[in-house]
């Protein structure tokens, strides 16, 4: 798409770390622009895994249209090609009917792929994966990700150690393509310029962030957290499907499993939290186009900004 096509191919994307308000925000600016929400979150496209993923609640999505949520079961795979597909089809489907998309979510990866693209990596390598596999059976998880850091230093190091998928996904690159996925990454550029985006992220003060994290971890207990995942694992998912190894999920599997206490489970819970939103700020910092705002401080001039851009 060429850079005058995009300028007329607008959206409002909504960025930061969990806890930090993105839904509020993004729910209060459609009332705003007449907008209707693109999920970019990674685990809230999975159905029956509500509570874990803060998902958007039912009051929320009838206040404002919700795209790209509920739409995979825990067993299927979803990639950033997959959220790219379906972002951008939900995107023309918003704009043809004259609404504003804003797109939400702490998943940079997905934001990412959406506008600037996907890195032509290599295809998959059915064997290779499998012989990574026994390899994280055997070693755990520190067996792949010390294997990553001595081909992909870059890579391991945003990668959480039980991300499996995506670390065996950058070791196959390595292998088949002799690069790095993080300097096929560089020289791609993301640059495609699918569309003209005003990116806000929301900045929140450090110990301001743990104390929501903390209080929405005690929420999703009181929500039923442990009863979702006993839900989840008696309609027969495996506790180690990659959608049930997300935080809050595989910390509960354990307690199930009889591997830890309750205590213990939710203390796990928030500190890879913790750890899981300093890894978003990291990520997000690195995108010199996001516009960092204190919210809700600076409403109005927020709704100033949004307003001029879609002028």
């Amino acid at each position: 798409m060429t850079s005058s096509s995009a300028e007329n191919n607008r959206i409002l994307v909504i960025q930061g770390p969990t806890a930090s308000g993105k839904t509020d925000l993004a729910l209060q600016l459609c009332e705003v622009v007449h907008g209707e929400i693109v999920n970019a979150d990674s685990m809230q496209v999975y159905r029956g895994m509500d509570i874990g993923t803060a998902k958007p609640s039912r009051e929320m999505r009838e206040r404002v249209p919700h795209h790209l949520i509920d739409i995979v079961d825990p067993s299927e795979n979803f990639s950033a090609a997959d959220f790219r597909a379906q972002a951008t089809a939900a995107i023309a489907d918003i704009q043809n009917r004259g609404r504003t998309p804003v797109v939400v979510g702490g998943t940079g990866l997905y934001i990412r792929a959406l506008v600037g693209g996907l890195v032509a990596a290599p295809a998959a390598d059915a064997a290779y994966r499998h012989e990574l596999s026994c390899i994280a059976i055997r070693g755990g998880s520190e067996a792949l990700t010390s294997m990553l850091a001595a081909v992909d230093p870059v890579t391991a190091a945003l990668l959480h150690p039980n991300d499996h998928l995506r670390i065996i996904r950058a070791l196959e690159v390595y292998r088949q393509s002799g690069r790095p996925l993080s300097e096929l990454r560089r020289s791609h550029g993301f640059l495609e310029n699918s569309y003209s985006c005003l990116k806000l992220g929301i900045r929140v003060q450090r110990d301001e962030l743990f104390r929501r994290i903390d209080q929405r971890v005690d929420q999703m207990l009181e929500a039923g957290l442990v009863d979702e995942v006993r839900r989840l694992l008696a309609a027969g998912y495996n506790a180690e499907l990659k959608a049930l190894r997300s935080i809050g999920y595989r910390e509960i599997c354990s307690f199930l499993a009889d591997e830890c206490s309750l205590a213990d489970a939710v203390a796990l819970i928030k500190r890879n939290t913790r750890r899981y939103a300093k890894r978003q700020e990291t990520w997000f910092r690195k995108d010199r186009e996001i516009s960092w705002v204190e919210y809700p401080e600076s409403f109005a001039s927020i709704v100033d900004n949004v307003i001029a851009f879609f002028a």
